[in-house]
């Protein structure tokens, strides 16, 4: 029988995943502006997103419940992509998303400020 999860780390998950994601999609908005975020460098973020997000599916429901609660306290694009990629039984590597498609999913799903 595997340990319960740990709610603090399951958190510090959350919001990891949250902050990877938002650095990683303000590159590909913005990629001139960081220089010094190179293509190593951002393989190393893809790399943690990923970490994460599998630390967030090991604990199943609770991994969800914390990030869900997350995204209650921070209804932010980041949250929400935590969420959406944990709702999904198959999710797709960060690598093989549609970006396009994830950040029309965000503006239609992000309550407006």
């Amino acid at each position: 029988m595997a340990p319960p999860p740990i709610p603090d780390i399951v958190r510090q998950h959350a919001e990891m995943a949250a902050f990877l994601w938002t650095v990683y999609d303000h590159h590909l908005l913005n990629p001139d502006e960081n220089p010094d975020m190179d293509e190593e460098r951002l393989a190393r973020i893809v790399a943690q997103l990923e970490a994460h997000l599998d630390g967030l599916r090991v604990a199943g429901k609770v991994g969800r419940d914390i990030a869900r609660k997350l995204y209650d306290e921070f209804p932010e694009e980041g949250e929400l992509f935590v969420m959406r990629m944990l709702s999904v039984s198959d999710a797709p590597r960060i690598s093989e998303l549609d970006i396009a498609k994830v950040r029309k999913y965000i503006a239609a799903n992000l309550p407006v400020a």
